[in-house]
């Protein structure tokens, strides 16, 4: 005897701001969501330290704390948190089919993608022991407790680029640290980094150990045409070389761009499957901010609830 897979009204795959706020909204209004967390429960924000940029902390407060409010709040209107990892996807027809941990089914009348993106990472060892003692990947998350010191950010991208010269308003010195001969940043962003009179570009050159033992201390790279090592003097080390979206698992049925951010109708949280909204760093590439990604969740469960209203389901 076969027995039916349990039907979700709401389910909300991943668990930073993006998914407990449209988890919050969306137990408010008695959708009755069921979250599975994902890899890592609470998002980037769990391998953050100090979040000062938060509106309604006034002295600021850790980022798993922060994560951990979220999540009472979204279990005290009702949200069912559930350990797991969503593995693949059947959105051809509704309610669509989601897998978990490779065997349990469930049917999901709308679907809400929250699963984020990861920082991409050099993948040194001292990079990782130091992450959130010196090291970091968001300048505009981190670069205000860098006040006139001296760091170095490694990238050549725009997102490199204007994080550098973001850094260059508050730091004494910033070291940008670019691998190749020439930046891959556009033109009118080249043209602003080299405008920036203390910003110091270190072309040809590869981060060999961030240096220190419980916070950065300096960075040693090297040059790949000379071979000549240097060390850079710095307290804070910025890796901007890209992020990746966790959304692999929803290829073939989710409208992409050519890294995988989700497509959303502009203004909305839609994406082009009905029923299945997108919020958070898994759609935004240009922000990616814990307050954008929490204000983008709480429209994909305004978005869902509609949705649900209109054919019908309740």
């Amino acid at each position: 005897m076969s027995t039916q897979p349990e039907r979700i009204k709401c389910l909300i795959i991943g668990s930073g701001p993006a998914g407990y706020t449209a988890a919050i909204y969306a137990a408010r209004a008695d959708m009755k969501p069921i979250m599975i967390q994902g890899l890592q429960p609470g998002g980037q924000l769990t391998i953050t330290t100090e979040v000062d940029n938060f509106p309604g902390y006034p002295m600021g407060t850790q980022g798993p704390e922060m994560m951990e409010d979220l999540k009472k709040q979204a279990e005290r209107f009702g949200t069912e948190v559930r350990w797991g990892l969503v593995t693949s996807v059947d959105f051809s027809a509704a309610p669509y089919k989601v897998t978990i941990d490779e065997k349990e089914i469930v049917l999901a009348d709308s679907v809400i993608i929250s699963t984020g993106a990861a920082a991409k990472w050099l993948g040194i060892e001292s990079e990782q022991r130091l992450n959130g003692f010196g090291v970091s990947a968001c300048a505009v998350c981190d670069g205000f407790f860098f006040k006139g010191q001296d760091v170095a950010i490694v990238g050549a991208g725009d997102t490199a680029a204007e994080e550098a010269t973001y850094l260059a308003k508050l730091c004494r010195k910033v070291y940008m640290i670019v691998r190749k001969e020439e930046f891959r940043a556009s033109k009118a962003m080249q043209h602003r980094v080299l405008n920036t009179p203390n910003l110091e570009v270190i072309f040809n050159s590869e981060t060999k150990e961030i240096l220190g033992e419980k916070s950065v201390s300096g960075v040693l790279i090297y040059n790949n045409k000379t071979q000549a090592e240097r060390t850079l003097d710095v307290t804070g080390f910025f890796v901007a070389i890209g992020h990746k979206p966790n959304t692999d698992i929803f290829k073939g049925w989710i409208d992409m761009d050519e890294v995988g951010y989700i497509k959303t109708i502009p203004g909305t949280s839609k994406t082009n499957i009905p029923g299945v909204f997108a919020a958070g760093d898994a759609a935004d590439k240009v922000y990616r901010q814990a307050v954008t990604a929490a204000g983008t969740g709480c429209m994909a469960a305004l978005d869902a609830e509609r949705y649900l209203a209109e054919t019908g389901i309740h």
